[in-house]
Formats: structure tokens, sequence, C-alpha cells
């Protein structure tokens, strides 16, 4: 009688295991599914941005400044920074970070499974790629929609000085008090037509690698903290495609969020791409 082979075992028990997990998403409720994404997503958010945060600092001051870019140029700024206010200075912001990211992360998370589940397309291999695309983009649009006030004060609590606003009550009471309440939806527009590429090809790249990488698993099951190292390598080539889609769109909504800080004058989304070019910024 002929035995089955090793590898064909692996992709039996692969597959086991696939069955397994896909009976218990259906034994869950969209209750239990909401708070556990909730939970998944906020801590996920935090985590990320906390680890990136000096580098995030160093994009945003980047994206509003004349100065052009270089890798040098970004070490020169973190040094500087840790020289004039210390090592926490790289850290400038984070607490309205963490205030934005947590509940943006929750949100999007969250909504990404309902969007996935009204759309019905929470199965990678019978799912059109088009409602994919829009379940995404629907999670961002949702979440973005929701925190984007705490995104305009992290913004500009990234590219002052601790000495000008030392809390984020401060800079949220000072924009309210000298611009208005509309200010806090400054650079609204262009964020919203970015977050719909970024979400939407970050969410579809991301479920789409995630899909494969299941689908050869049993060339990779033997290897200790494989599993693992290749969830990390799906989400950041996820995250790459999503930037890169709308970054222009990202240096634009920077722009109109830190206007009033930089004594400069950018109304609306035309107008700010325009002035970006015309200066080759």
């Amino acid at each position: 009688m002929t035995q089955p082979t090793q590898s064909s075992s692996r992709s039996d028990i692969n597959l086991d295991q696939t069955t397994k997990t896909e009976e218990c998403k259906e034994n869950i409720s969209n209750v239990q599914r909401v708070w556990t994404s909730l939970l998944a997503g906020a801590t996920a958010g935090g985590l990320a941005k906390t680890v990136i945060a000096p580098l995030d600092r160093t994009k945003i001051n980047f994206q509003i400044s004349q100065k052009p870019y270089s890798a040098k140029a970004a070490v020169v700024f973190l040094i500087n920074s840790f020289q004039k206010e210390g090592l926490l200075s790289l850290w400038r912001g984070n607490s309205a970070t963490m205030a934005r990211i947590v509940p943006y992360a929750a949100i999007q998370f969250t909504a990404h499974e309902q969007w996935k589940r009204i759309l019905q397309v929470e199965n990678p291999e019978t799912a059109v790629p088009v409602k994919r695309l829009m379940a995404g983009s629907l999670a961002g649009v949702t979440s973005q929609g929701l925190t984007y006030p705490l995104d305009l004060v992290r913004a500009r609590m990234a590219v002052t000085l601790k000495s000008e606003y030392k809390t984020l009550r401060q800079m949220i009471l000072r924009i309210y008090k000298d611009e208005g309440f509309l200010a806090f939806y400054r650079g609204f527009t262009p964020t919203m037509l970015g977050v719909i590429p970024y979400a939407g090809t970050s969410f579809f790249t991301y479920d789409t690698l995630k899909h494969l990488v299941a689908e050869y698993s049993h060339y990779t099951s033997e290897i200790p903290g494989m599993t693992t190292a290749l969830s990390l390598l799906c989400g950041a080539v996820a995250g790459v495609v999503g930037q890169t889609s709308s970054y222009p769109l990202d240096i634009v909504r920077r722009r109109m969020q830190t206007a009033a800080i930089k004594n400069r004058h950018y109304q609306t989304v035309t107008s700010t791409i325009v002035k970006i070019y015309k200066c080759r910024i």
C-alpha cells in the first residue's frame, strides 16, 4: 500500500487547521467579533505608532518644509532634536498620536471586518477584487472621518517646540480660540481622498498575501517563527503599497493642517498642489 508523503500530510494538517479556524469564526457572534476587533486594532495601532514615532515626526517635518529630503538630513534632524530638547522630544506629539491612533486603529480594524461582512467578501477565494478594495476603502473613510481632529492636532504638535505647546489640551484650546471649530477639519478633503486608495490597497494587499501564505504554508510550517515572520512581511508590504499610493495627498493634507503655524496659506486642495509644484519643494 502506498504511504502518504510527509508534504501531503502537512497539507492535510494545515487544511484541517484552516477549517477549524473558519468554524471558530462562524461560532463567534458579531458582537464578540466587534469587541475582539476593537481590542486587536487598538493594541496593534498603539504599539506600531509608538515604535516609529521619531521617524513619523521626521517625516511630517520634511513634508511641510522647503528643505529637500535625504537620509542624511533626516538623521541630522533627529540628532538636533535630541541635542536641543532631549530624547523624549523624538516622541513629541506621541500623546496626541495615541489619543488618535488607538480609536482610529480600533475603528478601522473593526469597520473592515464589518464592511467585509456587509459586502460578503470574507472569503478571499470567492470574493470579487473590487468589493475587497471597497471594504478596505470604506473602513479607512469610517475611521478617518471619526478621528480626524486628533490627526490635525498630532501634526501640529509634531512641528512645534515644547516651549510653544506643552500639552495636547493646550494645543486644542489654542486652535479653537484662534481659528475656530472648523480649523479642526482643515485638510479634511485631501485626507479623505488619500485614505480611499491607502486603506483600500493596503487591506487588499494584506488579505491577498495572507491568503497566499496560508495556501503555501506546508513549505514553511516546520520552520520555527516563520509564520509570524511572514505575517509581519505581509503587513510591511501592504503598508508600503498603501502609503505609496496615497503619499502625494498625504503631503497636501500636512501642509493644510499646519498652515496656520507656519504662517502660510493653503486654502484648497487644488491651490495647495499648485503651490507645492511651483515651489518644487
